[in-house]
């Protein structure tokens, strides 16, 4: 019924809150000059702590109290199954959660307790706090530093490792002028690939310790683009630039001509040599390629000229048919009550005794969504907590919903029977088809006054 809007940190962490009331009651907890409380539970014989740019790889483990229980929301060992890698950049604020890694050493386990309120504002850069968020809360991090990389040993480690795989694989072929090796075991014929030219191959990417991470041979249909446009690394596209039509190579690509020293998120660590096992199946002149390419694009555009229109037609048919099936449905299931001014049948099943809800209180609801063949489509039965929360008149939810919640008292019941105009209307949503009318049977947990700003 809502759109909820997920702020991540970096790219991949999750942010759990808590609730702690002041600094206080941080039992245990101890506070730098800058404001940061941490408690350090591990602390291991490593004396090198990082700086800004250093890379770190940690377990970190996101807890909030519920009902004054602790609740784990976010683990990475469980739910990423691999350490959160990042380089450290300048903090935010003082006493922000890079200050805290930065107290860190190797093997070190610690927690922080971070303010919400400069995290959000200050570290992501919000122009406002999450609703459900007051000044007053903060974040919980526990930390496992794992390891600490300056760029300088990490491009070191890169350079060993890979002359390790050299001799290992026995190699001997010497890197070109931008330091990648080109290893033919089959040559091509044809034509030079040159720019312009339409390529269609199959690659596999692996890093220098066998672990593959990425393949087209996984893939329903090999990849096909146009060489000269951006397709890849820039030490993969000079090697295409070498080959022909049928042609297997093997490309050894140092992270200066891959992913460089940021890596692929957590797929390519940085400063990480790629592999790459390429075959190409064709090539096409930049003329034919293009031919073809407008061939498809004519195609492609009829496709969607014909699906509009059926989708049009679809349309057109349930918008008049909805009148039909809302009178069949009222008739089957014994619905005398008259509708509103807007269209709306209010059923009530038990009359609230508790406050009326009104626009511009928050109310809480239980509720099931249905179409009228009878299918759920929505119910916050499945959901966790399993309510909803809302302000109404606040235009947050279906105008149906305002409109049928404002009729009600706390501890009611009702079943409401929203047409389409004041519903979806001819929007699609997932199981909802265009001119629906929907049917929910809610029930008024609770009214409440709205904070400010929510």
């Amino acid at each position: 019924m809502k759109k909820v809007v997920f702020n991540p940190f970096a790219i991949f962490l999750l942010v759990a809150m808590t609730s702690f009331a002041c600094s206080s009651k941080f039992s245990g907890y101890d506070k730098t000059q800058s404001g940061l409380y941490y408690k350090m539970f591990k602390i291991s014989k490593d004396t090198i702590k990082p700086k800004i740019g250093d890379w770190v790889s940690l377990d970190m483990k996101y807890t909030y109290k519920m009902k004054g229980k602790d609740t784990t929301l976010f683990d990475s060992k469980k739910q990423m199954g691999t350490p959160v890698r990042f380089q450290i950049p300048r903090s935010d604020f003082k006493g922000d959660i890079y200050e805290g890694i930065r107290m860190m050493s190797a093997g070190d386990s610690a927690a922080f307790i971070i303010s919400a309120d400069s995290l959000f504002l200050k570290t992501f850069k919000m122009a406002k706090r999450p609703p459900m968020i007051d000044s007053s809360s903060f974040v919980n991090f526990y930390v496992h530093l794992l390891t600490v990389d300056s760029p300088l040993s990490l491009e070191k480690k890169e350079g060993e490792s890979l002359q390790s795989y050299l001799t290992t694989n026995k190699i001997t072929v010497q890197p070109t002028s931008s330091g990648i090796y080109y290893i033919e075991s089959t040559p091509g014929k044809g034509m030079k690939i040159d720019s312009g030219c339409g390529v269609k191959l199959q690659f596999k990417v692996s890093l220098v310790d066998g672990k593959q991470i990425f393949s087209t041979f996984d893939r329903p249909e090999p990849v096909s683009f146009q060489y000269g446009k951006r397709f890849d690394t820039p030490g993969l596209e000079q090697a295409i630039g070498m080959m022909k039509k049928g042609t297997k190579v093997t490309v050894i690509v140092p992270s200066k001509m891959a992913f460089g020293e940021q890596g692929r998120g957590t797929i390519v660590p940085p400063y990480s040599t790629i592999i790459y096992n390429v075959e190409i199946l064709d090539v096409l002149s930049k003329a034919d390629y293009e031919k073809e390419q407008a061939i498809k694009k004519t195609k492609a555009e009829e496709d969607q000229t014909t699906k509009k229109k059926e989708d049009q037609i679809k349309s057109d048919n349930a918008k008049k048919d909805e009148s039909s099936l809302l009178q069949k449905y009222l008739k089957d299931n014994k619905i005398t009550v008259k509708p509103t001014t807007s269209g709306l049948y209010y059923i009530e099943k038990i009359k609230g005794t508790g406050p009326r809800a009104m626009a511009g209180k928050k109310v809480r609801v239980n509720y099931t969504g249905t179409l009228l063949n009878g299918k759920v489509f929505d119910s916050s039965k499945d959901k966790k907590p399993p309510y909803f929360e809302f302000t109404l008149g606040a235009g947050q939810v279906i105008k149906g919903w305002d409109e049928g919640i404002a009729m009600m008292n706390k501890g009611g019941r009702a079943t409401f029977v929203i047409p389409s105009g004041i519903a979806y209307g001819e929007r699609s949503m997932g199981d909802i088809q265009p001119y629906s009318t929907l049917v929910f049977d809610v029930e008024l947990l609770d009214v409440m006054d709205a904070k400010p700003g929510k």
